[in-house]
């Protein structure tokens, strides 16, 4: 009784002492907010408003259907420029793409010749840039191929598909996006959190206060994992609630307090890897570079950015040893397609075993850091 006492005692006053950082509670905050909805709603996967200019040398009615092809909601209305204008354009950042239609384009093409058009992208802007290509192209492939033949072709293919699109219907990278973004803020904030805990306490000297207290390393350790783990449920809850399901207006399939459940088993597992960084790291400026070591990796390999399936085979298997991974498949399986515990219940496991390991790994390495100060 006297160790959960001083677990919660203790728990409480790293709620106070976060309560008294405003910096961090307005990078809570926003972590939490504004991050999850600007990311959501603002970064498109498919191709929208793309910037285009066009030059027509050729002034043929072949030309004025082209440019006439080019619409909202993938292209802005196409600007008509000059061949000395495009680059300028360009090196400005004024069109993301630049088509240039040749003198006697149309005349060519009615004699059986090839005349090629000369396409310019932009690839600084690399996500308009990828997927734009393929637009332009099958636009004017499409336009040039219904001049020629004076009407446009309808294939009529044997087989037909019937698709049909699950837990999506309108594939919206906002769906996709929010959670992801959320579940991106629980990792970095649970990690910073609890490592900038320990490390503020070595930096104040408040560390050898606790150290001729009653107290053993591990009340220390798990007063800051709850506490901090606390903290992030809670905020972490709330945002689910307000930005995503409120205002992104994302409908949430499963069970909230399984993905909560879910969310606190993988808080113990990321709460404790923070205080393993916190002991390496000296100073908050170490800190912040092991996280960038530790963050990137975890969030860009772990199925939030780009399906598993895509990575090869050996990534795939070394971040099974990662819990971002096993959490972004319980949220994913939870929130989209509202799976019970008797279908994710190995990825529970799995959060669990690899917790254990890491709060283990973090204890010892507590314990020795708290050594060598007495």
């Amino acid at each position: 009784m006297l160790t959960l006492l001083n677990i919660f005692h203790l728990g409480i006053k790293e709620i106070r002492s976060l309560g008294r950082d405003t910096l961090m509670l307005i990078i809570i905050g926003f972590s939490f907010s504004g991050q999850i909805y600007i990311v959501a709603s603002g970064l498109p996967q498919s191709l929208n408003k793309a910037p285009i200019a066009i030059v027509d040398e050729d002034n043929s009615p072949l030309s004025v259907r082209i440019i006439n092809a080019f619409y909202l909601p993938h292209f802005m209305t196409p600007v008509i420029i000059d061949q000395y204008a495009a680059d300028p354009g360009m090196d400005a950042g004024l069109y993301t793409f630049v088509l240039d239609i040749p003198p006697n384009f149309q005349r060519d093409l009615l004699a059986g010749r090839q005349p090629t058009i000369q396409l310019n992208v932009d690839a600084t802007r690399i996500a308009q840039a990828f997927i734009g290509n393929s637009y332009v192209q099958t636009i004017v492939n499409g336009e040039v191929s219904t001049f020629v033949q004076g009407h446009r072709a309808l294939v009529t293919l044997p087989v037909e598909l019937e698709t049909r699109v699950q837990f999506n219907p309108n594939q919206s990278a906002i769906w996709f996006g929010s959670v992801m973004e959320l579940v991106n803020s629980i990792t970095a904030l649970s990690i910073i959190l609890t490592g900038a805990a320990l490390i503020r306490e070595r930096e104040h000297g408040t560390i050898e206060h606790l150290l001729v207290m009653p107290l053993t390393p591990f009340e220390i350790m798990l007063a800051k994992v709850w506490s901090m783990g606390l903290v992030v449920i809670v905020i972490s809850t709330a945002s689910l609630i307000i930005v995503v399901q409120g205002l992104l207006e994302v409908p949430l399939q499963g069970s909230l307090a399984l993905f909560v459940a879910s969310m606190a088993l993988y808080l113990f597992t990321s709460t404790s890897l923070g205080i393993l960084l916190g002991t390496v790291a000296r100073s908050m400026p170490q800190f912040g570079l092991l996280l960038l070591v530790i963050l990137l990796p975890l969030e860009m390999l772990s199925g939030g950015m780009t399906p598993r399936e895509s990575m090869p085979e050996l990534v795939q298997n070394i971040m099974l040893a990662t819990p971002t991974t096993h959490f972004i498949s319980l949220a994913q399986a939870i929130l989209y397609r509202g799976a019970g515990i008797s279908i994710v219940w190995s990825q529970f496991l799995s959060l669990f075993v690899i917790g254990s390991v890491f709060f283990v790994l973090a204890l010892t390495r507590f314990r020795k850091t708290i050594s060598s100060m007495t």
